[in-house]
């Protein structure tokens, strides 16, 4: 399972991004909080990881706005549990990933991946 919700303020961290948009998503060793620093953002800029969903709804529902926890489709397989996006490592399908390089799927073909297309 995969949400997002929008936060009703901005938090500022220590790194001194802020944090105004969120995921979580559940996994075999907990739930994924991913954070992202602007609305539009496709990839998270910071991640956290929670015991359970009552762990991290405690932390969070009260700083979500109005719009609350809006479901969303799990990834594709070997793609990024963060991106909203079908991104994933080039090569690791294949079990040859190149870190670093990713690629997305564009009209039902893998492509390179350019951030600045976002």
């Amino acid at each position: 399972m995969r949400r997002y919700a929008y936060l009703k303020e901005s938090l500022l961290r220590v790194e001194g991004e802020k944090v105004c948009k969120i995921m979580l998503c559940e996994a075999d060793e907990g739930v994924y909080l991913f954070e992202y620093c602007s609305l539009n953002a496709n990839r998270c800029s910071a991640d956290r990881l929670y015991d359970s969903l009552d762990e991290l709804y405690d932390e969070w529902n009260d700083l979500i706005d109005e719009r609350g926890w809006i479901d969303i489709e799990d990834p594709l397989p070997d793609c990024q549990h963060d991106a909203f996006l079908p991104i994933r490592i080039k090569g690791r399908d294949i079990g040859k990933p190149e870190w670093g390089r990713f690629e997305t799927l564009k009209d039902g073909e893998w492509v390179e991946f350019d951030p600045t297309e976002l």
